[in-house]
Order: C-alpha cells, then structure tokens, then sequence
C-alpha cells in the first residue's frame, strides 16, 4: 500500500489532552480553551477511557444557574445531574463512544456521522487511550496521488478479478475519480469492479464503460443475425 492511510492508526493524532474522573469544572474548561477542543476524554486510574466531556455536557449549568429554588429544581434528569455536577465523574458522557486503532477509516467516519460528533478517543485492545481522531484526519486519505491509486486499482482491483484479461481494462484516475474502460470476458464482474475500485482508499467515485467480448453471430448460433432478421 505505500504508507497509504487505510486504518485509524494511520491518521489519528497521538498527541492527546485527557481528563482524569477527578477532574474540577473549571479545570476543565480552562483545558478546552487552552486546547481549543470542545471534548475531552476521560481516564481512569488505568488510562482506560471512561467517558467524554464535551461543551454540551458543561451548558447546563449555565443554562439552570439562575433557576429559582436551586438549578435541580424543575429541571429535566439528565440535565439536572449536570447543572449540578462538579468532576469529569459526573459531566462525562458514558460509555465513551471510541474506535479501536485497527478500525478502517470507513468505519471512523460512520461512527461520527451516525453519533454526530466531530472527534472520536482512539484505544487499544484493552481500552487505555492510544490517541484521537478527527474528521479532517479522516479527509487525508483524499490527498492521495492519482498515480498511486490507479496502481492499486489495477494491482488489487483489475488483475485479481480479471487475471488474464487484466491488460484489457484501462484504469484512468483524476481527481481521485477512476475510470474503467476496455472489454472483460464475463460483464457480470462489472459492478463487483466497480464496488472494488470504490472501496480503494482515496477513489472519490467510478465511473464504469467496461463491455463484454464482441459478439460474432456466425459462430455464436444463440445470438441474433441481423443480416438473417433484417427484413427483405
């Protein structure tokens, strides 16, 4: 793969801010200003992460600090626990929703995009922080070299699904978009080729011409003659 970026591990920023679950409100507020992040992971003794702090978790206590009768009073649950809490322990959101470093970058993203959030503390088999991904990090992976992908879609894509036919495929790239072109033995590997040649990290879309053997009506008695068709 040529040091492409394929897993977590590849992108993510090892360099990490975390909390610990004693942490104190404003602690962590000075954290995030000086770090300009809007989350936190939070550890444990064993640097298992435990939770996340983010903005959203810290709102509430401004939002119910002049409540009458006290911030809890009348507030909904949820809310009520963070206009009041005081530690990482009580602000963070648990479990944490994290990725493990060998995941792919697809699956990075789906988490993000289905949980809605921007970072994402990357862990080890057994849970401790190994570092943090973002969204641009996922991104980087469409800096790719079109030269580069091209090669890996002939390499990995053409010559594994159509072996010895494989020098009749064209494989154009530009802008990460790949191109297939040329005649291939059986079409019904068309759309396999296609989800393939997608699948190849840094490929921004495909698009497919590829066609099947010509046709030769004298040799081939269950193809139409057109000679034998036309009427007279």
């Amino acid at each position: 793969m040529n040091g492409t970026p394929t897993i977590v591990n590849d992108v993510m920023s090892r360099r990490v801010v975390a909390l610990r679950e004693g942490a104190a409100f404003k602690d962590i507020v000075r954290t995030m200003q000086e770090w300009r992040v809007s989350a936190l992971p939070v550890l444990d003794d064993d640097g298992r992460v435990v939770g996340v702090v983010s903005e959203a978790d810290l709102l509430p206590k401004e939002e119910y600090s002049g409540a009458p009768g006290g911030r809890a009073r009348g507030v909904p649950g949820a809310d009520a626990v963070k206009a009041d809490a005081l530690t990482a322990a009580e602000l963070m959101t648990s479990p944490a929703v994290t990725v493990v470093c060998g995941a792919s970058l697809a699956r990075a993203a789906r988490i993000m995009a289905h949980r809605r959030i921007k970072r994402l503390p990357v862990v080890g088999p057994d849970g401790t922080l190994e570092g943090i991904v973002s969204r641009s990090d996922l991104l980087k992976v469409f800096l790719r070299d079109d030269t580069d992908i091209a090669g890996e879609v002939r390499r990995e894509v053409v010559a594994g699904l159509f072996g010895t036919y494989a020098d009749a495929v064209r494989v154009g790239v530009r802008d990460g978009v790949v191109t297939l072109t040329g005649r291939v033995p059986d079409t019904a590997l068309t759309p396999l080729a296609v989800r393939l040649a997608r699948a190849v990290p840094g490929v921004v879309d495909v698009h497919c011409s590829l066609t099947g053997p010509p046709r030769h009506p004298d040799l081939d008695p269950d193809l139409p003659d057109a000679r034998r068709t036309a009427p007279a």
